[in-house]
């Protein structure tokens, strides 16, 4: 299967228009990039809800802080496009800075979702979603998806897109994917690749405190008592601990004997590499 690359707007469009006049169902991955098995699979979700299938690479500086990894973000464009082109997409969207922003990152127009946006993730990395919600935006604008997969592993991105798309009324329908985990429980994500060989074995005791958080709220645990054990658990084992946290779906607070769907979540660093995940479960009627 062959891949076409486009790096103007115009051609992204006209390329996406002749789809849309036979008629053809559009279905869209945003990306940053440096991409593995976890992206492939976003691909392959979107191929089988679409006709043609966009990705688009893009490594986005307004979602980054002023002491994060911009600069040092790994970019892989070759290795990228095999992938993408293996995995069943069929055009790859490669913008440049001043395509995505023509005033420039610093003058563009932002977005902001409120209320989500100010917790978890967002008291830690200030401004990062608004970067996420304006490069999303004109990702939609210029793509014009009927469909966009996005991973399960960045919780609180999904749920700042799911808010973006209802209150602007985009006519996208989300594709929530599964998180892709290596052999051990540890998440996909291309930040792995700074842990070093000693960080890297350490790194799933992230995904077993998910799992006993789950397994500590299920069996009637307080959630104070579910959150600080796993933040004891994560320190001993040599994190430097953000969060570890018990949520409804929406990111609030649950009360303790409360049922329904939950979701544990962790960002913790190993050195200068910051990690997340999360785990999904449903809390028993008691």
């Amino acid at each position: 299967m062959s891949l076409e690359t486009v790096t103007a707007l115009d051609a992204l469009r006209a390329r996406i228009g002749a789809w849309k006049r036979e008629g053809l169902r559009i279905g869209f991955v945003p990306t940053m990039g440096n991409l593995h098995a976890g992206h492939h699979s976003l691909v392959e979700l979107a191929r089988r809800h679409a006709d043609r299938v966009v990705a688009s690479v893009f490594v986005n500086p307004t979602q980054f802080g002023p002491n994060e990894d911009f600069a040092r973000y790994p970019r892989t464009p070759e290795a990228d496009a095999e992938g993408l082109r293996a995995a069943g997409c069929d055009l790859l969207w490669l913008p440049s800075v001043e395509t995505m922003y023509p005033y420039g990152a610093d003058r563009a127009v932002r977005m902001r979702v409120p209320g989500i946006t100010d917790v978890l993730d967002g008291a830690h990395r200030p401004g990062h979603f608004d970067g996420v919600a304006t490069v999303v935006s004109r990702l939609f604008n210029q793509v014009q998806p009927d469909a966009a997969a996005f991973g399960r592993k960045d919780y609180q991105q999904l749920a700042v897109i799911r808010y973006l798309v209802r209150d602007l009324a985009f006519p996208v329908e989300l594709l929530p994917a599964t998180i892709v985990r290596e052999d051990d429980g540890l998440a996909m994500s291309s930040r792995n690749q700074y842990l070093s060989p000693q960080e890297r074995a350490l790194a799933p005791v992230i995904h077993r405190t998910l799992l006993a958080m789950r397994e500590a709220a299920v069996a009637g645990s307080s959630r104070a008592a579910a959150e600080a054990a796993a933040s004891a658990a994560l320190a001993q084992a040599g994190f430097a601990v953000d969060y570890a946290v018990l949520r409804r779906p929406d990111l609030t607070e649950p009360l303790d004997g409360e049922d329904g769907e939950r979701v544990a979540l962790i960002a913790a660093r190993l050195g200068k590499t910051r990690l997340i995940d999360n785990l999904e479960f449903a809390m028993p009627a008691r």
